[in-house]
C-alpha cells in the first residue's frame, strides 16, 4: 500500500505531487512550485492533448493567461489569436485547455517555392 503525505490524488501524470526528500519511498508531498504562466507573444500548438475540441491542431499566439478565472487543477484559460498557416492572426479566442497538453512552438512556416533555375538560350543550327 502506498501512503500519501497530502492531496487526494496519487502521484501520477496529472498530479502536482513529488516524492519526499531524503529518499522516503511511497510518500509524496504537494508540489509547491507553480507552473510558469505563458508569456505574451509565445506561439503554442493545441491538439487533443490540450482539449478534445482540437481534433485539428491549431496554432495560437498568446496574449495572456486568465488567472482570475478559477479552474480545475491542471487546466487554464488562455486569451490569444488563432493563427493561419502563414502565421497571421485570423481570430481572437479565449480557450480552456489542459496545461500539460500545451506545446510551445515556433511560428508555422510558409510553404516555399522551389528555386527557379535560369534558362539558357538554345542554339539552333
Amino acid at each position: 500500500m502506498v501512503a500519501f503525505a497530502a492531496g487526494p490524488l496519487p502521484a501520477g501524470e496529472h498530479s502536482r505531487e513529488r516524492p519526499l526528500p531524503n529518499g522516503a519511498e511511497g510518500e509524496t508531498v504537494p508540489d509547491d512550485k507553480p507552473e510558469k504562466p505563458l508569456k505574451a507573444g509565445e506561439v503554442i500548438q493545441l491538439t487533443t492533448a490540450a482539449s478534445v475540441q482540437f481534433l485539428r491542431p491549431i496554432f495560437v499566439r498568446v496574449i495572456r493567461e486568465l488567472p482570475e478565472r478559477h479552474t480545475y487543477d491542471g487546466w487554464v484559460w488562455i486569451e490569444g489569436y488563432q493563427l493561419n498557416a502563414a502565421g497571421d492572426a485570423v481570430a481572437h479566442r479565449e480557450l480552456y485547455v489542459m496545461r500539460a497538453g500545451v506545446r510551445l512552438q515556433s511560428l508555422p512556416l510558409k510553404p516555399t517555392r522551389p528555386a527557379r533555375r535560369p534558362r539558357r538560350p538554345v542554339r539552333v543550327g
